[in-house]
């Protein structure tokens, strides 16, 4: 702070050459009246007492023309007013031109000292200002390269996302349809007169094809659920949910308001995708036996808890690309994340604002006519 200070009086000071002779003047001026307030003290001994402190005051902020100007007056200040014969600039003994001589003499060696110490300190002060600049220009670039990592992160994120939707339909309908007719096509076989061994050939044929049929359904729900653009979050989440369970072996308790409005598609997808990595890393990580999520729809946004009763995450745990991959959708969204762990569970706990209503995707109320079919 002191620093700062003293530079923002040399700057004020040395605005402009008359206010440094103006601040010479008053500082000669301040140091006679000194001297005159101190005579009752001092007599006639040290007239140069309080000089020397004009003296150094005008060679540290006014420079070598003012301080000069300033040792002028002090000198003739002191010798009409201080040394006798008073109110006269008679020299009664050499002693005392020698004192004049002296004080002139030592106050032009602090007048030189006192002007390389300011240049020095004005190289200071404008490297100090080319650093923070410096720093300035890079903290910018900093920050402008952050934000565009943070666009291509959602740009990554957001075309991650398209190419699963992609590729699970073409796996669902591609693939998918291909195994279904296959699996028509070797039942037809069950009408002929086969031998033993034929039938049983088939037989593990047409199983192997159901299993293949089953695991295509499975992989294309997991890299993206096609009820979650049909029917909505709540629904998605209660299959993948119910699915998860059984996969895992982990008692799964969801709990998702029925009257769950569509959100927007970003919202949704988000969500889904929070509660799926939530429930890989509980399942790989956790060693839970019971797993509560919670939807929580409010007028300000949407809740996401999931609550696990694991063994916690271990002391210096490093969050992995899965969390950081969650971190970064919730930043998108403006909402915020929180982690909190102890040894009696981990807790993810998110909330997402609610979507201005020219953002939200405008999806119909379409509900499935049946069971969902494939596994979860």
């Amino acid at each position: 702070m002191g620093f700062s200070l003293l530079r923002f009086s040399e700057s004020q000071i040395w605005k402009s050459a008359i206010s440094r002779y103006v601040l010479a003047v008053i500082a000669s001026a301040a140091a006679l009246g000194l001297r005159f307030t101190l005579t009752p003290l001092l007599g006639n001994a040290n007239p140069y007492h309080t000089a020397w402190l004009g003296v150094v005051f005008c060679a540290w902020f006014c420079g070598v023309g003012p301080s000069v100007l300033a040792t002028l007056l002090m000198t003739v200040g002191i010798s009409y007013w201080f040394i006798p014969p008073y109110h006269s600039f008679q020299v009664e003994s050499p002693r005392e031109l020698f004192g004049v001589a002296g004080f002139f003499l030592f106050a032009v060696v602090i007048i030189s000292i006192g002007e390389r110490a300011r240049r020095t300190q004005a190289k200071l002060n404008a490297a100090h200002d080319e650093l923070d600049m410096a720093v300035k220009q890079r903290t910018t670039e900093l920050a402008e390269a952050n934000e565009k990592l943070r666009e291509l992160t959602s740009s990554i994120l957001h075309l991650q996302d398209e190419e699963r939707r992609r590729f699970a339909r073409d796996l669902h309908d591609s693939v998918g349809q291909l195994l279904a007719v296959l699996g028509m096509n070797l039942a037809f076989f069950d009408r002929e007169n086969l031998t033993t061994g034929a039938v049983q050939l088939l037989s593990e044929s047409k199983q192997l094809t159901e299993q293949i049929l089953t695991e295509i359904r499975t992989i294309s729900h997991l890299l993206h659920p096609p009820l979650l653009d049909e029917a909505g979050l709540g629904v998605a989440l209660r299959i993948y949910v119910e699915g998860f369970s059984q996969r895992s072996k982990i008692v799964t308790d969801l709990q998702v308001p029925k009257d769950l409005p569509r959100l927007s598609r970003d919202l949704e997808i988000s969500i889904f995708r929070i509660v799926q990595e939530s429930l890989t890393n509980i399942h790989k990580h956790a060693g839970a036996k019971f797993v509560s999520i919670s939807i929580i729809r409010s007028a300000d946004g949407v809740t996401v808890n999931v609550v696990d009763d694991g063994k916690g995450l271990a002391e210096g745990y490093s969050f992995g690309v899965g969390l950081r991959g969650m971190e970064e959708r919730v930043r998108q969204l403006r909402g915020s994340f929180k982690l909190s762990s102890n040894s009696q569970g981990t807790t993810v706990a998110v909330t997402l604002p609610a979507m201005p209503k020219e953002e939200a995707v405008a999806v119909g109320a379409k509900q499935v006519a049946g069971p969902a079919t494939g596994e979860l």
